[in-house]
């Protein structure tokens, strides 16, 4: 028997926008959930915006975010508009939004106004430095690699401070959003309650620092930047071959030694500057110039093949049309195309066997599903927590209506 997705029939109302809330709803509506993402007219979304590239509906930024959700626009200034998004709100099981915190307070789309009505909502608040002290400072992603810390460890020593090629800590954020959301979920099947879940770019940058921000806390020293290099594991960096960079990560001293007798490099593996990890990490610059001596005299691609071949980590350095290549040589089936065609998007990456895989609907146009929704909101809506969905919960002919705004 094929399993359903396993948040069908959870209702998201996603008034968030650019990435980290985005990121977040989008992978819930790949696990099932029905997400109604909340706009302005006109101009929707921020990313809608942040083109070229374009595609025929949007620009691949928002595309990339915002796969199977429907698109409402709302003016919460109208009275209205004001209602439909409250009432969507009482009918939601999960709400997110990155407003300034207390900003959508003054439409009565706050926490503890819509717990009244609603005790089982799970109200997601994400920002760039909490509520506290920071809760007047915008965030973002750039910004916090630079306030957190990141840019500092990234870059090669003696050059300036760099931020990594993505909004890296947005997607930290929206995944930490999304675990929050499932333990809620979980917590509200025993409890009946909902509960208010905040999260900040800041907190999520500092804890995926991980080992870095571990080192500091043992010893007191901040991190310097070191380009491609481990600070703690040598080999872990890239290394000159023939014609281009191989990335190699050496993890034990028994796989150091099958890297050197595949090399060719006899005793090397026994050497007192290089027997064990930490020999290895205090004479780096020595063990780096005898591996590139012998790397140097064939392209990556053949030592590649030959190291992986006795089970040593390695890779080319790829761009992306090299990495997706080869995602697909693996078999991991990296990209996906919405149902009915459309741009395709890197897919959902956690597996679940078992579970019913359907294509995403495409991301949709701005305002495309007013008529539906607001349709649905109009009627009568009786919600039972934790009990069967009704059969008008969720519409299912798509329409078209009247731009409606939210500022």
């Amino acid at each position: 028997m094929t399993r359903t997705l396993p948040l069908e029939g959870v209702l998201v109302a996603d008034f968030s926008r650019v990435l980290a809330g985005p990121y977040a709803t989008m992978m819930l509506a790949d696990l099932g959930a029905t997400v109604v993402k909340v706009e302005r007219p006109e101009t929707g979304d921020d990313t809608r915006a942040w083109g070229p590239p374009w595609t025929d509906v949007s620009s691949s930024y928002f595309e990339s975010l915002n796969r199977g959700k429907r698109s409402v626009t709302l003016d919460l200034t109208r009275e209205e508009d004001r209602g439909a998004a409250v009432e969507l709100a009482n009918r939601a099981d999960v709400l997110v939004e990155n407003h300034k915190p207390g900003a959508l307070k003054r439409f009565g789309l706050d926490y503890p106004t819509l717990s009244i009505d609603n005790p089982g909502l799970l109200y997601v608040s994400i920002s760039g430095f909490g509520s506290a002290e920071g809760a007047d400072l915008a965030g973002y992603d750039f910004v916090v690699q630079a306030v957190g810390g990141l840019m500092s460890i990234t870059g090669d020593p003696g050059g300036p401070p760099a931020k990594v090629g993505v909004a890296v800590v947005d997607v930290l954020t929206g995944k930490d959003a999304a675990l929050g959301i499932m333990t809620a979920l979980r917590q509200r099947e025993s409890t009946g309650r909902g509960q208010h879940i905040e999260v900040n770019l800041l907190s999520s940058l500092l804890s995926g620092l991980v080992n870095q921000a571990g080192n500091f806390l043992a010893t007191g020293e901040s991190p310097e930047r070191m380009g491609n290099r481990h600070p703690s594991i040598a080999p872990y960096e890239t290394l000159h071959c023939e014609d281009t960079l191989l990335a190699v990560a050496v993890g034990n001293d028994e796989q150091f030694r099958r890297l050197t007798e595949i090399l060719g490099l006899v005793g090397m593996a026994d050497d007192a500057r290089f027997a064990t990890n930490a020999d290895r990490v205090r004479n780096r610059e020595a063990l780096v110039v005898e591996l590139e001596n012998v790397l140097g005299a064939r392209p990556a691609a053949a030592w590649q093949q030959r190291l992986r071949r006795v089970g040593i980590a390695c890779g080319q350095v790829n761009d992306l049309a090299g990495a997706v290549r080869d995602a697909e040589s693996l078999g991991l089936d990296p990209t996906i195309t919405p149902s009915g065609g459309g741009t395709p998007s890197i897919r959902f990456p956690v597996d679940l066997p078992g579970a019913a895989r359907t294509l995403p609907t495409a991301p949709p146009a701005l305002g495309e599903h007013n008529a539906e929704v607001l349709d649905w909101l109009s009627r009568p809506y009786s919600h039972q927590l934790g009990g069967p969905e009704p059969e008008t919960r969720v519409p299912d002919v798509p329409g078209n209506g009247p731009d409606i705004r939210i500022s």
